[in-house]
């Protein structure tokens, strides 16, 4: 898999590098909202918004994988006005397996296992834009949890992204994340689609205890690590003005060693090791 990576980060630079050489006005196609990203930005006093459903073919979150052998379906619904933004983003198992960070709540049967709420205020400044809200995180299979986020964005090639998440119920901790993106047109409106994130986690509870050798338990230090890397290619094809279907393949991998440790066959992160997963799936939004 190390071949894939390189590989994956030669592709993914030769192509920002290239769409900043010919393609600097390209306009990037709206994404649904999902828990956690930036919301779309609103358009005077006109309520705007995106409503989408995707499917794909596993689950993975922050590097995690919440799925396994099993299509996933994920309903999401947006609506902006003046700033504010409120958002729902859902995710139905169709058949849950356990995985090593994953205890099904209905095993070997569909499931409704997430349904995520978030509303948040964006403020633009010239190419900068701040958006600070707050995630509520409904699911069946673990504690239900809740962050508070601040997301600084500049609008310049590669779109380049930091957020802060900051959980204070179930798993007190931080994680910070930068992410790249951009879109430019290959026929007609139809616009390529690069994408690449890493995550850092940093936990401050009790919760994230790391495994020690010593005890047989999660007795150590509390993890914290680069957590996650992910690179992402897709397409936006519009059907109508409002209307697109947005294929896209995800690669996911750890981005260090303590991501990815296990000791004596148990993960030293108490929410399960970190390892390389490839993700393909399809999105079919409307805007308005």
């Amino acid at each position: 898999m190390k071949g894939i990576r390189y590989f994956a980060v030669a592709v993914v630079a030769a192509v920002f590098f290239t769409s900043g050489v010919l393609a600097q006005e390209s306009k990037e196609a709206p994404k649904p909202a999902a828990a956690g990203q930036e919301q779309p930005k609103p358009e005077g006093d006109k309520v705007t918004g995106t409503g989408s459903i995707g499917f794909f073919s596993q689950y993975i979150f922050r590097g995690y994988e919440y799925s396994k052998d099993s299509m996933v379906i994920q309903p999401s619904l947006s609506a902006s006005y003046k700033g504010f933004t409120a958002s729902f983003w859902g995710n139905i198992d169709t058949d849950e397996n356990a995985t090593q960070n994953f205890v099904p709540d209905r095993p070997g049967r569909k499931s409704f296992n997430e349904a995520d709420l978030t509303l948040s205020y964006t403020y633009a400044l010239d190419k900068w834009s701040f958006t600070g809200g707050y995630i509520y995180y409904n699911t069946k299979y673990a504690p239900e949890t809740e962050e508070f986020f601040l997301t600084v964005a500049y609008d310049f090639i590669g779109k380049p992204t930091f957020t802060v998440f900051r959980d204070f119920t179930a798993y007190p901790g931080w994680y910070f994340n930068l992410s790249l993106s951009h879109s430019f047109a290959i026929y007609k409106d139809i616009t390529l689609d690069l994408g690449a994130s890493a995550g850092y986690e940093l936990g401050t509870g009790g919760y994230w205890d790391t495994y020690q050798a010593s005890t047989g338990a999660y007795t150590g230090p509390k993890y914290s690590a680069f957590h996650d890397g992910m690179f992402k290619l897709g397409f936006t094809i519009p059907v109508t003005k409002q209307f697109t279907i947005q294929p896209v393949g995800q690669y996911w991998f750890p981005l260090s060693s303590n991501a990815k440790k296990k000791i004596d066959g148990n993960s030293y992160n108490p929410n399960g090791y970190i390892r390389d997963r490839v993700v393909g799936g399809v999105t079919f939004a409307y805007n308005f």
